[in-house]
């Protein structure tokens, strides 16, 4: 009697430890984890995709582990306003849109384009930055003093931009060289392994004014005026609060805050669609 009440203690005592077992998870990622915004009461947090090496809109602080840049200030100022907490996760720009078709991600912000093509599948915010497209080249090269100059050059972009299919469009002539990340252009051309490099003007001169040491330069005028968009799931019913959020913001100065912070005075009123 005595062994079988001890058992039946025993086969109690293992059945809650197996009970708690089952209830605990792996919640680690590899994105920016932890890092949250807003109203920790809401209890609505959502996932961020970004880019994770757009300067100076995102990239990783390697001393800090945090992703740093303005669209990641303006993500978080944004969160803050409107409630909820962000958990920031970063990959290959591709990654980024292909999570917004897909529904993985919540949200994406990573210096997007708003374009025709992209709103057919996933949704955009209200412009938030405008942008454009510029050429840079060798500091010494005289030979490409803008577009028109591109015919039998290799130029390079990244993969999966406004850029890749500018040049595509426009200089049918042009050999286009692209490449998984920006970085890896430039220093192609710096090197001499291409001619010219096409992309954002804001990340080409950033690149050009602090790490091209002087051996790069911009040519020509800025092409085909863009600007971007926070990226969410079609349908998502987040999109007119961060619409609201990101007008507050510019309403009430913490947008110009952000942009003096990262580029100086701003230059350009960022106003609703119509």
């Amino acid at each position: 009697m005595k062994k079988t009440k001890f058992g039946f203690i025993l086969s109690t005592i293992l059945f809650i430890i197996l009970l708690a077992g089952c209830g605990s998870s792996d919640d680690s990622s590899s994105g920016d984890s932890g890092d949250s915004s807003g109203d920790s009461d809401s209890g609505s947090k959502y996932t961020v995709a970004t880019d994770n090496n757009f300067v100076p809109f995102e990239s990783m602080n390697e001393d800090t582990g945090k992703m740093e840049g303005f669209d990641m200030d303006l993500i978080r100022a944004i969160a803050d306003e409107a409630g909820f907490d962000i958990d920031i996760q970063s990959m290959k720009f591709d990654g980024v849109v292909a999570g917004m078709q897909s529904d993985r991600f919540d949200i994406g912000i990573a210096g997007m384009t708003i374009t025709d093509k992209r709103k057919e599948t996933i949704d955009f915010s209200d412009p938030y930055y405008d942008a454009g497209l510029i050429i840079a080249v060798q500091d010494g090269n005289n030979d490409i003093k803008s577009e028109d100059d591109l015919a039998g050059k290799k130029v390079g972009t990244r993969s999966g931009t406004t850029s890749e299919d500018y040049l595509d469009k426009n200089h049918p002539d042009a050999e286009v060289v692209t490449f998984p990340g920006i970085v890896e252009a430039y220093m192609d051309l710096q090197s001499g392994r291409v001619d010219a490099v096409m992309y954002d003007v804001p990340n080409v001169k950033y690149y050009v004014n602090h790490d091209a040491k002087g051996k790069l330069k911009t040519v020509g005028d800025v092409l085909q005026g863009e600007q971007y968009g926070i990226a969410f799931p079609k349908g998502s019913e987040l999109t007119p609060d961060v619409n609201d959020a990101l007008q507050t913001l510019i309403d009430n100065g913490k947008y110009d805050d952000i942009y003096e912070k990262w580029f100086g005075e701003r230059k350009y009123d960022t106003k609703k669609s119509e």
